[in-house]
């Protein structure tokens, strides 16, 4: 009887990714992981892109995982290289982005004696993890793989981080893969009870100024919760409102779309959150942001929350009715009992009163700007990005750092396709959109990929315009300079008496001499006049562009809830800033 074939740890990581259909890997090598890289260098099916640091490596894969629905892989060394990726992998636990990475560690015979770059990196990963491993045998490896990407994509998705020992990656084993693989005590619900459907169609049926919320766990339930969720919205002519990570779930101009929720969402919008009565939740968590004060949070509804995710169900908020389980499955579910009912009814103008007050509402036009003077308006520069991209003719992804250009790229660049808007919410992580976008480049190759940014945001992770040049990307970073952390300096202006202690970027670079010197083309706009010309020159180039747009730099985002209100107290515009001074609400 033959003996089976035995392959080295490092080469069963790279058997294992390749039978996952992994193709692209985003990493680092170092000496603790050199195994695992040499078993890469010896295959050609899985392309790795060598980023410049390993937080870039976890935002890549954040955007590759996000714009493709697939795992993302991030292959780092021990010590630093595993601590370079505590941000991400929180960004994406909060985010619920599927990752697995592996890290390399130390010989197994010296954890625990501070050898050379040493850390606890499973102690370390634990609170920003799905789930994380430290393999010790090599028996275990193959087991350790596959559960990985089974936790990292099954149920709530997020990150998870397997780290190897260097003595196991070149110790010898049998490989023996099970693709039917199931985890033996981790297996979420998808479906709903049935006596849960039936009471939640009876709410939304009954319901005289209903609202539809969709949240990020819409967006990654896939192509069928999308149209179960559009559908559902079209059969009850529902008002719809999204969360930051839950945008791009129904498009943009759709007629019963209402904008963004939540802190710098639109007045139509909150004020129907505000005033509903029956809610439904699909995919959200309730987060603050969204919420505002949770005690005047949607008061006078009845709320029912369909989530994969048990632990998310009346953690912020405490609701009415609990769907748990996939939101796909549980949409058709509804939809299902829905058709049956209207066959039966016809209660087309039920809602017609509920929808003239919101039209009211939106008669505010709360996003109305007006570029007046020669200096450009941060808002209007973007929303010239969304107007020339729709005209390019290509497949447009847009990624952002985070502050104040992430709210009015949020508000002005409008989402028609799903997963199409890469954006860091939970964390709100500065440095997140460039590395991003790349990862969103490396997926969808013949698409526009842009990054909106901040000028303090896109220093976070600069240095990784060298992987844009190395794998010949054609990243476009349109930077919003306002020369100052902008957010921040928002909130010191509106909260802290206008104190700006430290939110002044002084000592900025010569963004297009940067650009220049990385290989990339750098623009410099500063008059609205060339504004259009050059958002052209940026689409139209063949390779990677870095926009330095400067704006308006006192500009402010509105509308806005301040930190402890209700969504009925809203700033509209700076002269009615000092709300909560008197306790008068300003919508």
């Amino acid at each position: 009887m033959s003996k089976s074939k035995q392959f080295t740890g490092a080469e069963i990581v790279i058997k294992a990714l390749i039978d996952h259909d992994v193709e692209v890997i985003f990493g680092y090598p170092g000496g603790a992981v050199l195994p695992i890289y040499d078993a890469l260098h010896k295959q050609n099916k899985i392309r790795h892109i060598l980023v410049r640091h390993e937080q870039a490596a976890v935002h890549a894969a954040e955007g590759y995982a996000r714009s493709t629905g697939k795992v993302g892989v991030v292959l780092v060394t021990s010590g630093p290289g595993a601590t370079n990726t505590v941000t991400g992998l929180a960004d994406a636990l909060l985010d619920s982005v599927p990752i697995v990475c592996i890290t390399g560690q130390v010989p197994s015979h010296l954890i625990g004696t501070d050898a050379f770059q040493e850390v606890d990196t499973v102690g370390i990963t634990r609170s920003c993890t799905k789930a994380n491993y430290l393999v010790l045998e090599k028996e275990d490896l193959v087991k350790r793989l596959q559960e990985s990407f089974y936790v990292a994509r099954i149920g709530r998705p997020g990150p998870v981080v397997i780290d190897i020992p260097k003595d196991v990656q070149f110790a010898k084993t049998t490989y023996n893969l099970d693709k039917t693989y199931k985890h033996p005590s981790y297996n979420p619900v998808k479906q709903a009870k049935t006596e849960d459907v039936e009471a939640a169609v009876e709410m939304l049926l009954k319901a005289k100024r209903p609202i539809f919320y969709g949240g990020g766990g819409l967006v990654n339930a896939g192509d069928i919760a999308f149209k179960k969720f559009q559908e559902i919205i079209e059969l009850l002519n529902m008002p719809c409102t999204l969360t930051l990570q839950g945008i791009s779930a129904l498009d943009g101009d759709h007629k019963n779309f209402l904008g963004m929720l939540g802190m710098h969402g639109t007045v139509e919008a909150n004020l129907a959150m505000h005033e509903c009565d029956v809610m439904l939740s699909v995919g959200a968590r309730f987060d603050d942001r969204v919420t505002g004060r949770p005690d005047g949070f949607s008061p006078h509804s009845k709320k029912i929350h369909v989530d994969i995710d048990p632990s998310s169900i009346n953690k912020c908020i405490a609701v009415d009715l609990a769907l748990v389980g996939d939101c796909g499955t549980i949409l058709g579910q509804v939809l299902a009992l829905l058709k049956k009912h209207h066959r039966k009814n016809d209660d087309s103008h039920k809602l017609d009163a509920w929808w003239k007050k919101i039209h009211g509402w939106a008669k505010k036009k709360c996003l109305h700007y007006e570029q007046k003077s020669d200096a450009i308006l941060p808002q209007h520069a973007i929303s010239r990005i969304y107007k020339a991209s729709r005209k390019s003719g290509k497949d447009v992804f847009v990624t952002t750092e985070v502050g104040q250009h992430q709210m009015w790229t949020a508000q002005y660049f409008k989402q028609h396709k799903p997963r199409h808007l890469m954006t860091s919410g939970g964390l709100g992580t500065m440095g997140y959109g460039f590395p991003a976008a790349i990862g969103v480049q490396i997926a969808n190759p013949d698409a526009l990929v842009v990054c909106i940014a901040g000028d303090a945001s896109i220093l976070m992770n600069i240095q990784e315009m060298s992987t844009v040049i190395q794998y010949r990307l054609p990243v476009k970073v349109f930077v919003i300079n306002n020369q100052w952390m902008g957010m921040v300096r928002q909130w010191q202006e509106l909260l802290h008496e206008e104190r700006y202690s430290q939110s002044y970027t002084e000592s900025l670079p010569d963004f297009v001499k940067l650009a220049e010197a990385y290989g990339w083309k750098g623009i410099c706009i500063d008059n609205p006049k060339r504004l259009d010309n050059s958002i052209r020159e940026m689409i139209d180039h063949k390779g990677p562009v870095f926009v330095d747009c400067n704006v308006e730099n006192t500009e402010n985002c509105f509308p806005m809830i301040p930190s402890g209100a209700s969504h009925n107290e809203m700033i509209l515009s700076s002269s009615q800033s000092n709300i909560g001074d008197d306790g008068k609400k300003m919508v």
